[in-house]
């Protein structure tokens, strides 16, 4: 006996040495060949592309694993002792390698002849996770080792742990535990239960098959067992483990919670920043703030859907979108199925109809079940036979509705609902601070899902008369003032650069004669445009345009460029109009205000141009260099000024009578007296638009079909687009104290006569007040008058 355990001594020696110098050799030649584990200090963890508005809310998340990073600090110590009983409850004590769970693994595998998973730490775990790949093989195993060893030597215990934490996928796109946290249970890490934090600590053996949404009953199992772990090795007491027992599985997806729905806006910005930054922009944990104010956008997402819905109604019924067999009421499960087809589009709902008896509906809403919809929620529904007419009033719900109609309805406030259509119509509305173009919101459509083409940035249309202030901006550069007198009187022009002589009406079809221009501009008369226009000459307004931001292409060189014939996206409405509320100053819209990297470091921070009256800007060109230099300095490039402070005081004070007694009165709604804007309407009611602000703040919306056709008679900016205005105003003033257009210097006012512009005479009953350059100051009847000359173009009455 003695000779035999000898034997097994010297054997067993033998081969201890053998595997030590297998082991040294291994790690000789092995070793140089792997990663360093001091590269873990400065791991990059995959974390999405996430977007925010001004007030740090998220409005966007971009790439394919979520993921919330947490240090070790933040992360509660039961859970860690949850993970710790499920996967490895000697961490603290092993120094990398469990040998005692190796060994159990050889062991089973001698017993069974197939290599298995169990033995690794979750130092190893780091090791694969972060270094190798999950194949099961020898030379990867040994790997494993040294890289954990190494691992060990270089990282604390903690330090590891928090990488585990922060690496390993859980389940429907998280990664890490402050992700599936949210994924699960919508809570941070700390709000957890003792349940759901064993919950959690099952998952990393089957993530994607045995997780409490996919495998509600395997992973309860799974729950369980990590529960009993924690009893076994003393982390929870007896009662504590009775008591998460108890407790049911509540775990449902959570979606990232999306604070400010801008979906246009997170368009703009992703594609941007992939352009910029590449791919890797997905996953390298970017956070892009934007300016984008909360309030204003939520404002103008309701306001334009409000006003499409409008419009809509205005313009009769078009049917139920389809139409099923319901040979017996459906169950809760088969009206779903037969609604899984139709998208909640913006704030309207598909919708299927059960039944009608006493002339009430019994409706299934998608992801809502069923509700009562009485007659007065369809009463509206008059068939719509064109553009312009619709049949007759409905008598009865069933005039409208029959079983088995899918149609789409929309919520109301006390939880009621209305009938509603998917707009056929669009529409765009955007706002930007004047004194650096900011964009605080921006709506590109009735909703982003349903249709993505982004109309404030990229629909190119006729701007109509809210072009005329600009063609008037120009006059007063030439010395024309607000009282010049200008004849509204039929006119036929035989323009070279029109295809066919050309008779120009004003809307209203009526003609009135002599008209000072600011009476003109505010009821946007459109012979005093083209006959203004004409005078101070086509190619010199093309060129003072561009002062405003537009380009030549967006300028024909002919007549119907008084009219608003060119064309511009709602965007360069916006930045235009900002010249004039800001006193003549060109900004640049923009929308990202910085970007930080996961550490939370500033990678990029825009530098807008900016009003700055008190700044020194060169009137001759500068260098690049020198310009970011001043940048730098003072955090913004100045604004340059494009037009004089008194050009665009006049201007203003002229929009502002447009708000006050012409065709944007419905604005005066708002009790403000800082406000100025333009309607715009184009031929035949093809695009209505209102261009609006205060000194502050420009918002401009336009309405009309992404296919041009007529919006209908009446259809004009005032009636389709200023509702929608007034809508977002009222909501993005009501903290903004008026601020009222500042007088420049050399402004005179002064009484003129209504009739002739000219100064009135002592005693005159009629005479107004009117404001002037002090160098254009008009002569009293019989004298001298300082304004240019007016040819026969503009005084003959025809």
């Amino acid at each position: 006996m003695s000779r035999l355990v000898s034997r097994l001594l010297i054997w067993g020696f033998t081969l201890l040495i053998a595997g030590l110098l297998f082991i040294a050799v291994a790690y000789l030649f092995l070793s140089p060949k792997l990663p360093s584990a001091e590269s873990l200090r400065t791991v990059q963890l995959q974390i999405p592309l996430r977007v925010f508005s001004e007030e740090g809310l998220l409005m966007a998340e971009f790439g394919e694993k979520r993921r919330i990073p947490v240090t070790y600090d933040e992360i509660p110590y039961k859970l860690i002792e949850a993970f710790l009983a499920a996967e490895d409850d000697r961490f603290f004590q092993h120094p990398g390698v469990d040998y005692q769970g190796l060994i159990r693994a050889a062991y089973s595998l001698a017993l069974t002849g197939e290599k298995a998973q169990g033995g690794s730490t979750i130092t190893m775990q780091v090791a694969r996770n972060f270094f190798l790949s999950n194949e099961k093989t020898y030379l990867r195993k040994i790997n494993e080792i040294i890289l954990s060893l190494e691992i060990e030597n270089t990282l604390s215990k903690e330090e590891i742990l928090a990488l585990y934490l922060n690496k390993i996928f859980l389940g429907h796109r998280s990664y890490g535990v402050g992700a599936a946290a949210d994924v699960y249970y919508g809570k941070r890490l700390e709000d957890l239960t003792l349940a759901q934090m064993a919950m959690l600590a099952g998952l990393p053996k089957a993530p994607s098959t045995t997780n409490p949404i996919t495998s509600p009953e395997r992973a309860l199992n799974r729950r369980n067992y990590v529960l009993r772990r924690m009893l076994d090795v003393g982390y929870i007491t007896q009662a504590e483990y009775q008591e998460a027992l108890k407790e049911e599985v509540s775990a449902r997806y959570h979606g990232r919670e999306i604070e400010v729905y801008a979906p246009y806006v997170a368009e703009m910005v992703r594609t941007y920043i992939v352009d910029e930054y590449g791919e890797l922009a997905y996953e390298n944990g970017m956070r892009v703030f934007t300016t984008i104010k909360a309030k204003h956008q939520q404002a103008s997402t309701k306001a334009l859907q409000d006003a499409l819905l409008a419009y809509d109604k205005r313009h009769g019924y078009r049917g139920a979108v389809a139409k099923v067999d319901l040979s017996e009421l459906p169950d809760l499960a088969a009206s779903e199925l037969h609604l899984k087809d139709y998208s909640i589009i913006g704030s309207i709902s598909p919708a299927l109809v059960l039944s009608i008896e006493n002339n009430v509906a019994q409706v299934f809403v998608k992801r809502l079940g069923q509700i009562e919809l009485p007659f007065s929620a369809v009463s509206w529904a008059q068939p719509q036979l064109s553009a312009n007419s619709m049949g007759p009033r409905p008598q009865t719900i069933s005039d409208v509705l029959a079983v088995g109609d899918i149609v789409y309805l929309r919520a109301l406030e006390e939880d009621s609902w209305q009938l509603a259509q998917i707009p056929e119509a669009q529409a765009a509305l955007v706002s930007l601070a004047s004194e650096d173009g900011a964009i605080t919101s921006l709506q590109g459509g009735f909703d982003y899902f349903h249709s993505k083409f982004n109309r404030v940035t990229q629909s190119k249309r006729q701007p109509g008369s809210g072009f005329k202030p600009f063609v008037y901006s120009a006059a007063l550069e030439k010395g024309y003032t607000a009282a010049t007198v200008v004849n509204d009187a039929p006119v036929v022009f035989d323009d070279p650069g029109l295809e066919n002589v050309w008779r120009p009406e004003n809307y209203s079809g009526r003609f009135f004669g002599p008209t000072r221009l600011r009476e003109a501009l505010t009821h946007s008369r459109n012979l005093v445009s083209i006959r203004l226009l004409r005078d101070i000459g086509i190619a010199y307004t093309v060129d003072y345009v561009q002062r405003f931001g537009f380009t030549p292409e967006q300028v024909p060189a002919n007549l119907s460029v008084a009219l608003g014939s060119g064309n511009a996206a709602p965007l360069d409405m916006a930045r235009a109009y900002a010249t004039l509320a800001n006193g003549g100053h060109l900004v640049n819209p923009y929308i990202i205000s910085r970007i930080e990297n996961s550490a939370g470091e500033v990678i990029m921070q825009t530098k807008p141009h900016k009003v700055c009256d008190n700044c020194a800007v060169p009137t001759e060109a500068i260098s690049e260099e020198e310009a970011l230099m001043q940048a730098e300095l003072l955090g913004f490039y100045p604004a340059k000024q494009v037009i004089t402070p008194q050009n665009a005081f006049i201007v203003n004070s002229m929009l502002r009578d447009v708000v006050k007694f012409g065709t944007g009165r419905q604005a005066l709604s708002l009790n403000r007296n800082d406000l100025a804007g333009k309607t715009g309407t184009t031929n035949d009611q093809l695009d209505a638009w209102f261009n609006g602000y205060t000194p502050d703040l420009v918002a401009v919306g336009w309405v009309g079909f992404d296919n041009p056709r007529t919006l209908g008679r009446y259809e004009t900016g005032g009636r389709a687009a200023l509702p929608m205005w007034i809508d977002f105003m009222r909501v993005a003033l009501a903290d903004m104290p008026q601020h009222a257009f500042e007088q420049p210097v050399d402004m005179v006012t002064v009484r003129i006569d209504p009739q002739t512009g000219l100064l009135a005479r002592p005693g005159d009953s009629d005479a107004i007040y009117e404001t002037f350059h002090k160098d254009n100051v008009p002569a009293m009847r019989g004298g001298s008058s300082s304004t240019p000359d007016q040819d026969d173009s503009l005084i003959d009455l025809f």
